[in-house]
């Protein structure tokens, strides 16, 4: 069971990753651009966001179920 659904969370998360550059390349690529200039705090802060909003997104779905 766990395994199904850790396979289930990657494959979901591959399709919420592909939306953007299906349906805008070019602001995509322009974006891809903008974050090569960035700075390494800057890069490792905005990760710390990410993982922070997708754990609470989990906390909060594991209290729905």
């Amino acid at each position: 069971m766990m395994w199904s659904i850790l396979i289930s969370a990657i494959g979901l998360l591959f399709v919420l990753e592909g939306i953007l550059p299906f349906l805008s390349p070019h602001f995509w690529r322009r974006l891809m651009q903008q974050m090569f200039t960035l700075s390494e705090k800057s890069l490792r802060i905005m990760g710390l966001i990410s993982m922070l909003i997708g754990l609470a997104l989990v906390c909060i779905a594991r209290d729905l179920y």
